[in-house]
């Protein structure tokens, strides 16, 4: 429990700066972006330093007081929302603390956000490829802890491939300083990798060095109709091939997720003449200019002669490109607008997609009558956002609930087709019994290292790792 002369030292180490209590000022904290968890915290502790994040710790580490790591409050799996704990927001910790074009990296402090670090890579003619829905709000070191994805995993990998280093304060209060711009270090374990996943039960990632690439000269947008997800992955093949390897996204977007943007999203609307059961939305990033432009008409052409594309339509512009962006980035704030609905963010291997989108599309209507699936995601890189809404608007709670045997029979399914249960916005607490069940001898090795580097247990204490 924590006392007052703790909560006196906490306040005196961050100065009046760096601490609340205000009921409004913990309420924009304790509450997701979904909605679904609502928290509570003594304190909210807004460090402005690696050294203040440090005695912070040390001070909450000698007294066996837990702590709740935050960053932009965008995660959706409750990993980020105290339920007593101190809460430790990175919000103010957002200085570039280096730019480094020969080497392509700069290191940035956990507070920034992805659109921040984006536009610094823009402006020094590079590219930070990761790009998701809340980059205007998430933030580096809980993309970090949650080893985020995005829509261009297919050509630049997760967000631990596109971290060279990172600085973190350990749970006794040390300060391990990893942030090492190389891409070449074989000495011995990787232990940033440790960090980066971990969802803030080994520490706070206060600091990190990004990989940063060659922007392209051109990038080319499509958006068509298919008439099924297995023509999405037959596209898929066909794409890389006409793209040389530069095919940044595939995206797939059932008709009836069109159907919830276009009501919803304002601004939105269907660029194709006809109605289609399935679209996908591609991306062409290409050095020289002409040559995107070329290899999208060359996959679109093969694929409408192989029955794979029905309609489709290239962005000339990039206005229109955004547009059509537009059709797939807001799909969970539709969702959102439509009701609450179970989602599962999965991973199946990419020739399964299609396999497991019908299987489970039939597992979820049967078992629920009131049951409608909407399956979207990353078809290059295998994450399937298989959604189970309620057909009527308004679903509450109650819905919610209603669909936890759901879940598990889909949790079931993708075990069958070998993939993951968490894909990627992490485990936090909503799958942390799903994990344990369906992987126990990983989450007993995870139980160890956490043993190992926070035997004390005050690092998101909740998340993750169940009683860990």
């Amino acid at each position: 429990m924590i006392t007052g002369q703790i909560l006196d030292a906490l306040k005196s180490v961050l100065g009046p700066k760096g601490w609340s209590t205000d009921p409004d000022d913990l309420a924009a904290h304790t509450r997701d972006w979904r909605g679904r968890w609502q928290g509570k915290t003594p304190i909210l502790l807004k460090p402005a330093s690696t050294a203040e994040t440090a005695e912070a710790v040390r001070i909450c580490s000698e007294a066996g007081i837990a702590i709740t790591p935050q960053g932009g409050n965008t995660g959706l799996v409750g990993g980020s929302i105290p339920q007593g704990e101190v809460l430790i927001s990175m919000a103010r910790m957002k200085q570039v603390r280096d730019v480094d074009t020969a080497n392509d990296s700069l290191t940035v402090e956990a507070g920034c956000i992805l659109e921040t670090v984006q536009t610094l890579a823009a402006d020094n003619d590079r590219l930070f490829p990761l790009s998701l829905g809340s980059q205007g709000s998430a933030t580096i070191g809980g993309l970090i802890s949650t080893n985020a994805g995005g829509v261009h995993v297919l050509r630049y990998g997760m967000m631990r491939d596109l971290v060279l280093g990172i600085e973190a304060v350990l749970p006794d209060g040390r300060i391990w300083n990893g942030l090492r711009g190389l891409r070449k270090d074989n000495s011995g374990y990787d232990l940033k990798q440790v960090f980066i996943g971990a969802e803030g039960t080994l520490g706070i990632v206060t600091a990190a060095t990004l990989k940063l690439f060659p922007r392209p000269s051109e990038m080319t947008v499509a958006f068509a109709g298919i008439p099924s997800p297995s023509a999405a992955v037959d596209l898929l093949g066909i794409a890389k091939a006409a793209s040389g390897g530069t095919l940044s996204a595939l995206e797939i977007i059932p008709r009836n997720a069109l159907d919830l943007v276009l009501k919803h999203i304002p601004g939105s609307r269907d660029p194709l003449a006809a109605s289609h059961p399935w679209y996908v939305l591609l991306e062409i990033g290409a050095g020289r200019m002409g040559e995107g432009r070329a290899a999208m008409e060359a996959a679109l052409e093969a694929g409408l002669e192989r029955g794979l594309v029905e309609d489709a339509v290239i962005a000339e512009s990039e206005a229109q490109a955004q547009a059509l962006w537009q059709l797939r980035e807001p799909i969970a704030e539709a969702e959102k607008a439509h009701g609450k609905a179970a989602k599962h963010d999965v991973s199946i291997p990419v020739s399964k997609i299609a396999a497991f989108i019908a299987e489970g599309t039939s597992v979820a209507e049967r078992m629920l009558d009131s049951a409608e699936v909407i399956a979207f995601g990353h078809v290059g890189d295998g994450n399937v956002h298989f959604n189970v809404m309620q057909k009527a608007e308004g679903a509450g709670e109650d819905f919610v609930a209603a669909c936890r045997p759901v879940t598990e029979a889909i949790y079931d399914l993708v075990q069958t087709y070998g993939g993951s249960i968490a894909a990627e916005h992490g485990v936090g607490t909503l799958k942390s019994g799903d994990l344990a069940r369906h992987r126990p001898l990983e989450v007993e090795m995870m139980k160890s290292i956490k043993s190992a580097l926070d035997p004390r247990g005050i690092m998101n204490p909740r998340v993750l790792i169940p009683g860990g």
